[in-house]
């Protein structure tokens, strides 16, 4: 049975994991994800009880009891290099004991529901509207690091796109991971727009923001907004559903987005007083999940 090295698995002096700080017994099966570690006050507010409450760097966690079901709170920080440290440390706590440093003989599957904000790319999503991610094309590059990215991946969706955006070699390979089709409908329900969705690996540059460093390719959102797949399109921009739908595939678990869009870069408006409204998505989400 394999070990997992010290210099692999970092586990600190109180038995919990190396960044969140959290414990094996203070995860819950159903897990929220969301960026900012505030929101997870805003998230936990629903909460009936507390179990427990730990802080570390960008990452917050809370555990408690919703409508008789355990769920952890969990935020994550900006980007996708967040979500590698965040779903890789959240398995670990699930999949491997901790006192032997040897994975579990029975796999236990966590379900993965991040909430957050983005940009819409379209007509049909104007502020406010929640956006349920089917697809997730990562800008990043993370999955390709994995042994397995193939098999977790649309590779007709990821060549097709490649070949519509006239895919600059000097970028990193993007990736299409899907959502958990089951968990997809169970929380999008009617009430959120299904569509595919970019996590791009920075907020400017990367989403086509231009301010005083020019990007090397002026066409790239009118190029995304233009492309269109087994008659589904780019809805949105974000930083971190691809690593999440892909490594949670990759790892077993259950895993999907859902977006509030706070700024329409198509109609080129924004919402800065979004934390308010996006409490309607958080009650959908915890009823559901």
């Amino acid at each position: 049975m394999k070990k997992f090295a010290e210099s692999e698995l970092i586990i600190n002096a109180d038995g919990s994991c190396f960044h969140l700080h959290l414990k094996p017994e203070q995860l819950a099966d159903r897990v929220i994800l969301v960026g900012d570690p505030a929101r997870v006050n805003t998230v936990a507010d629903h909460f009936d009880s507390i179990e427990c409450e730990v802080s570390s760097r960008e990452f917050h966690t809370i555990t408690g009891m919703y409508k008789g079901k355990r769920i952890t709170v969990q935020s994550h920080g900006i980007g996708c290099d967040n979500i590698d440290i965040v779903v890789n440390e959240l398995d670990t706590l699930a999949n491997i004991d901790y006192q032997t440093r040897t994975e579990k003989t029975e796999h236990r599957t966590l379900t993965m529901v991040r909430i957050g904000t983005c940009g819409g790319l379209q007509p049909n999503t104007p502020v406010g509207t929640f956006i349920a991610s089917v697809k997730s094309i990562g800008f990043d590059g993370l999955l390709n690091f994995y042994a397995g990215r193939n098999e977790v991946c649309d590779l007709q969706m990821e060549e097709a796109f490649v070949r519509h955006m006239n895919w600059n070699s000097l970028l990193a390979a993007p990736y299409v991971a899907p959502a958990d089709t089951t968990l997809l409908d169970r929380i999008a329900g009617e009430e959120m727009l299904r569509g595919y969705t970019i996590a791009c690996g920075g907020f400017y540059g990367p989403q086509g923001r231009v301010l005083r460093a020019p990007i090397a390719d002026p066409e790239q959102n009118e190029k995304v907004e233009r492309f269109e797949y087994d008659g589904m399109k780019i809805c949105n921009f974000e930083m971190e559903s691809s690593a999440l739908a892909g490594l949670a595939a990759l790892l077993g678990h259950r895993a999907m987005t859902c977006c509030m869009v706070i700024a329409n870069r198509y109609a080129q408006n924004m919402n800065t007083e979004y934390k308010n409204s996006i409490d309607s998505l958080i009650k959908l989400v915890l009823d559901r999940i």
